[in-house]
């Protein structure tokens, strides 16, 4: 059975993505060979959105405290891709990753899946 998800970032620059994912983010990480990082993320959710053509997906990177975690960031010099909005659902901004182009921040309020 399914047991994991696996997200692969697309990027011009792997190295600076590696690096941002790595020393920017913090996330654990394993050498595959050859300078092939896998990063460990935290618990992970997946949600079905309607859409009028298929093929469009999107990455956000949770937070229990959007505020705390867009100043933690900023004073690592990451660049927002907007201000904070409150989309009911949840606040939401967006982070540029070097290399990788934008990956969307957000503070959840809606019910969390069983963990």
């Amino acid at each position: 059975m399914i047991n994991g998800l696996h997200a692969i970032l697309y990027s011009s620059d792997a190295e600076a993505t590696r690096a941002f994912l790595r020393d920017v983010l913090g996330f654990a990480h394993a050498d595959a060979g050859d300078g092939w990082l896998i990063f460990a993320v935290p618990p992970a959710e997946v949600a079905a959105h309607p859409a009028h053509e298929g093929g469009r997906h999107q990455v956000l990177l949770m937070c229990d405290d959007i505020e705390a975690t867009v100043a933690e960031l900023e004073a690592k010099g990451v660049e927002l891709t907007g201000p904070v909005s409150d989309q009911g659902w949840g606040l939401v901004t967006g982070i540029m990753v070097p290399g990788a182009g934008e990956l969307g921040l957000y503070e959840p309020r809606h019910p969390l899946p069983p963990r």
